[in-house]
């Protein structure tokens, strides 16, 4: 079919579209060149369509059609190869072809947020068939801890430990309290983890919970126990910063419901926090959290400060979030045991919206233990969140008989990457700067070679165990095209910020940092959004017939699995999986702060397990069976 710009132009005139850029627009698009269709619809290995490239005179043109902006220069600038990036992912959806029969991978509820009282921890989950769950049956306090002659010889203790001393009054919780307290403002002078310290509310707590264990009213194993919450969490009479620049004074007049929770359950709350400016990396705007084994390093993010805190020993657990990697990430830099649970298992209610389909809260602890007996208190739904599926429940058994269980693995993962044709060296590269960046790229695969050996350990071990491996491999599908999504819920979870300029208070302003990202999502097309989530259905379905064949799976903690996972919502147990030696690589930069200062002698790894949709309790279980084969939860940094 061949097309007539005056003929087209006429109908849309007639169409009622008189908008001297939209028409031009679409005939443009329509008239693309049948070569460039039929390579749109080739699949993903095809080569980009002919398009034009993208220039700055064509974001003020699309700027006027959206109704944003005026952007400037530099901010033009950084938004190119982003947009150009971005297009490349749109073929790849449409590659997919599909069908009319895949729904997106989102659920809307057309009823309103029902209203709902304080929920308390004997309320029973969802059991079909069985009798009532009664959540307090699951734990039971070891009667042979002994407490310490110091009390902050307990800072490094697991919530069982904790807990087993608070009820069997060995220990109170005010002094636990007040030892935490004192351990955070001393080492935030050099960690910088804590926002603001809720010191009266925490005393308060720890006050009440010692007479209410005195009088025989235990409520369970976080009765009594300091735990501090990433600064996304709303606390009623505390700023609610999270991170950001712009928001140091912001006051949220409502408890999360997650805080709710944990208040029901006896925990103490002493400290909120830090986290990256909204959601993002380790620095916040009051500077950069460190890594308690390496504080010239960055603790990494964004759920900073909650695993700095907890690795530093000066807390007993924290509550972080995940959108994309800020639990598995810092748990890993920071040497802690991080449950990432299935999206909409825990309420949301009370924390910053990143995106609305894909963040999770999860506790990040010292065992994997701990973290089943913090989502044992904060799981369920809670009437408001409408995301909470309400049929999941949470049955923690320590005494899992994991041996019974499937274990699969990445294959390809726990591989030498396969070498892959080099690319073509920047235009102009001098010698010496080809010389240095080969030498970067060979220090780089060194790193890469050395942690793999700790992720080879891994499977040595879960063999000595007993256990079976059984390969498996990820679903290939265009996982990175459907990333975009997240970034345009977070444009419009921040929509004020890019439309006033505010976004210019944000600490960090380069091309990967949230005002371009939010700048750059304002151009992503509502129809490929859709397509993305109907792409991301598909990749739900597949991921999940996984776990028909295994019931869990082990993976080394970063690479596709950390995006596929979280687009699909499968929840991931990330625990510490040993020390670098001496022998280590150094980073590729020692610079204080430094992105690329990770790594390095004395520093942890870890590893990650995976299971089924809402099968985070088994997960759990599995978790602690591996940690009690190896007791690399028990290492901790030297604090000084």
């Amino acid at each position: 079919m061949t097309l007539d710009r005056r003929d087209f132009l006429a109908a849309c005139s007639r169409a009622g579209i008189t908008s001297a850029l939209l028409p031009g627009i679409l005939y443009t698009l329509a008239s693309q060149s049948t070569e460039a269709q039929e390579q749109l619809v080739k699949g993903p290995s095809a080569s980009v369509p002919a398009w034009d490239k993208i220039t700055p005179e064509m974001l003020d043109q699309a700027a006027q059609l959206a109704g944003v902006g005026p952007f400037t220069d530099a901010q033009k600038k950084m938004m190119l190869d982003g947009l150009s990036h971005q297009r490349e992912g749109y073929a790849q959806i449409r590659a997919l072809k599909l069908p009319n029969s895949v729904a997106p991978a989102f659920v809307f509820h057309p009823q309103p947020a029902a209203s709902a009282g304080p929920r308390t921890i004997h309320i029973p989950a969802y059991n079909p068939g069985g009798p009532p769950f009664n959540r307090l049956n699951e734990w039971a306090p070891d009667p042979n801890v002994i407490a310490p002659a110091k009390i902050e010889d307990l800072a490094f203790r697991t919530l069982g430990e904790l807990a087993s001393l608070m009820q069997a009054r060995k220990i109170t919780s005010v002094d636990l309290t007040k030892m935490y307290l004192a351990r955070l403002k001393r080492y935030d002078a050099t960690l910088h983890f804590t926002i603001t310290l809720t010191e009266d509310r925490a005393l308060a707590q720890a006050k009440k919970a010692d007479e209410e264990i005195a009088a025989g009213k235990y409520r369970g194993p976080l009765h009594g126990i300091p735990w501090g919450a990433k600064d996304l969490l709303a606390v009623k009479g505390y700023p609610t910063t999270w991170g950001a620049g712009g928001f140091e004074h912001q006051t949220i007049d409502e408890d999360a419901t997650v805080v709710q929770r944990l208040d029901e359950a006896g925990a103490v709350l002493v400290a909120k926090f830090t986290l990256g400016a909204l959601a993002m990396g380790d620095h916040w705007f009051g500077g950069q959290t460190r890594n308690p084994w390496n504080p010239s390093q960055g603790s990494s993010g964004s759920s900073a400060g909650p695993a700095s805190a907890v690795a530093a020993g000066c807390v007993g657990f924290a509550i972080g979030s995940e959108t994309l990697g800020s639990i598995s990430s810092p748990s890993t830099r920071c040497g802690d045991s991080g449950l990432r649970p299935t999206f909409g298992f825990v309420p949301r209610t009370g924390a910053m919206a990143l995106s609305w389909t894909m963040d999770k809260l999860g506790p990040i602890c010292r065992s994997a233990e701990d973290c089943a007996l913090v989502l044992d208190a904060i799981c369920g739904p809670d009437g408001k969140d409408t995301s909470v599926y309400p049929f999941a429940s949470f049955h923690w058994d320590p005494g899992l008989d994991w041996k019974a269980l499937r274990i699969g693995y990445f294959k390809s993962a726990f591989e030498p990457p396969k070498p892959e044709p080099p690319a073509a060296p920047p235009a102009n590269e001098s010698a010496e700067d080809r010389s240095k960046r080969e030498a970067r790229e060979r220090a780089e695969r060194v790193r890469r070679d050395y942690d793999r050996k700790f992720e080879l350990a891994t499977l040595d071990k879960l063999k000595a165990m007993g256990v079976n491996l059984i390969p498996v491999e990820l679903p290939h599908m265009p996982y990175g095209a459907m990333t975009p999504m997240l970034e345009a819920e977070a444009a419009a979870a921040f929509d004020d910020l890019t439309m006033t300029g505010r976004d210019a208070q944000l600490t960090e302003q380069t091309e990967d940092d949230w005002p371009n990202i939010f700048r750059t999502a304002r151009f992503y097309p509502a129809v490929e959004y859709i397509q993305a989530a109907r792409a991301r259905s598909l990749a739900v379905k597949q991921v999940s017939a996984l776990f028909e064949q295994v019931d869990i799976i082990v993976t080394p903690t970063f690479g596709q699995q950390l995006v596929v996972t979280n687009l699909t919502g499968h929840p991931a147990l990330i625990v510490p999986n040993g020390l670098r030696g001496a022998d280590a690589p150094p980073p590729e930069s020692t610079a204080v702060g430094a992105d690329e200062n990770e790594g390095g002698p004395n520093t942890p790894v870890s590893i990650t397990f995976l299971a089924g949709l809402y099968e985070d309790a088994k997960l759990a279980a599995f978790g602690r069976a591996y940690q009690e084969a190896t007791g690399f939860h028990k290492l901790h940094p030297k604090m000084v």
